[in-house]
C-alpha cells in the first residue's frame, strides 16, 4: 500500500513493462548514483524472457523494480533493485524484495543472494539478509556487500 492505493505487482512479460524497468533503473542508478549507463544495462536486459524482472506499480505510475537470475542450481540472485526516490521510506522496497523473493521460491529456489550497496545493508538485515564474511567491493564504483538469505 502507498497510502490509501496497493500496489501492483508485476511478474514483466512485456516488451513495455520491461522499459518501464529501464526507466526507473536509468532515473536511480545512471541518474542518481552515476552508475555509467553501458554497466548499467547487460544480456539480461535484452527480452523480458532474459531474466526474471519485477515491477511495481502506484496505480498506472512504475515506482520500483527489481530481477533475478539463477546463480547456481536451487540459488537465485537478487539484481537492480530501485526504487523511485519519491517511494522511499514507504516499505516499496520491502514489498519489491518480498516479490522478487516469491517469485524465486515459485520457480524453485531455496535461497537468494545479492550485492547489496553498503548504504542499503541494514535495509536488508532487517529483511533476514545476511552479510557473508569478507571486505566491501566496488561494483560500478560503489562499495557492495554479498548477502544472502534461506527462503
Amino acid at each position: 500500500m502507498i497510502g490509501e492505493k496497493p500496489v501492483n505487482t508485476i511478474r514483466v512479460t512485456t516488451q513495455e513493462e520491461l522499459e518501464a524497468c529501464f526507466g526507473i533503473r536509468i532515473k536511480v542508478f545512471v541518474e542518481e548514483q552515476q552508475v555509467p549507463e553501458d554497466l548499467e544495462m547487460d544480456e539480461y536486459d535484452v527480452s523480458p524472457e532474459a531474466c526474471h524482472h519485477i515491477l511495481l506499480l502506484d496505480g498506472d505510475k512504475p515506482a520500483a523494480t527489481g530481477r533475478w537470475k539463477e546463480y547456481r542450481p536451487g540459488v537465485a540472485k537478487l539484481q537492480r533493485i530501485a526504487v523511485l526516490k519519491e517511494y522511499r521510506s514507504k516499505g516499496i522496497g520491502r514489498i519489491l524484495v518480498q516479490a522478487l523473493e516469491d517469485d524465486a521460491r515459485a520457480c524453485g529456489m531455496a535461497s537468494t543472494l545479492l550485492d547489496g550497496q553498503c548504504t542499503a545493508e541494514g535495509f536488508y538485515h532487517r529483511l533476514g539478509y545476511r552479510t557473508e564474511p569478507g571486505e566491501p567491493f566496488q561494483d560500478a564504483g560503489i562499495l557492495h556487500v554479498r548477502m544472502t538469505k534461506e527462503l
